[in-house]
């Protein structure tokens, strides 16, 4: 049977099978998320080596008879100021996740949201202007479970500003979504216009028709 999600307006849209109805793939999932949060770490951590601290270039004091231990340099790791034995230092998190596992990955985070009916549909056209306290009541009457993520295209401004302050509410346009973003949310609203994309991005396509997607 075809799963659907609720349009907040009334009724029901029938999902696409492509992008709601996948298995969920855990490891795959787990690759495309722990890449994703990876992603986003500046990896700016240094620290200096003995070889980059200042002093040291002299003997602190000579070898035998002052009845101290030996030191060749004040930049050794054991005395304070010096350098640092396997500190951080600037590198890149990024790991490569091949497209079609991305897409695989998004398909199953998708289909999960289908299954628990923690997705929804509603018309971004009907704000007209920024309203909080209409986007407040629409995920009232929806029953939304907090933190709820809500999907938009570029073009719906509008609605996107009415949500942005609504606590535990994040707005997001639908192409920089990621794995980790729709399956760290209890609730997805998603706009008519964005699902046409969201569809697209899981099933590798570059265009979608409308209608053929609420078919």
């Amino acid at each position: 049977m075809a799963r659907s999600a609720p349009k907040l307006e009334g009724g029901t849209q029938t999902l696409d099978a492509t992008a709601f109805e996948a298995g969920f793939n855990m490891p795959l999932v787990h690759e495309a998320v722990r890449a994703e949060l990876n992603a986003r770490r500046r990896g700016t951590a240094s620290t200096k080596t003995r070889g980059e601290v200042s002093g040291g270039g002299a003997k602190p004091w000579r070898q035998k008879g002052t009845g101290r231990a030996r030191a060749g340099s004040s930049r050794s790791p054991v005395w304070t100021g010096g350098g640092t034995v396997f500190g951080p230092t600037p590198r890149s998190f990024t790991a490569k996740v091949n497209r079609k596992a991305r897409r695989a990955a998004l398909r199953s985070v998708l289909s999960v949201h289908a299954e628990r009916e923690s997705l929804a549909i509603f018309d971004a056209s009907r704000f007209d202007a920024p309203s909080s306290k209409q986007a407040a009541g629409l995920l009232a009457d929806w029953g939304a479970t907090a933190p709820t993520l809500i999907l938009l295209t570029a073009e719906e401004a509008s609605a996107g500003k009415s949500f942005r302050n609504l606590p535990r509410v994040d707005v997001m346009p639908v192409d920089e979504a990621g794995v980790s973003d729709v399956i760290g949310a209890a609730s997805l609203l998603v706009s008519d216009a964005a699902l046409s994309a969201l569809v697209a991005r899981a099933a590798g396509a570059t265009t979608v028709d409308p209608e053929e997607a609420a078919a």
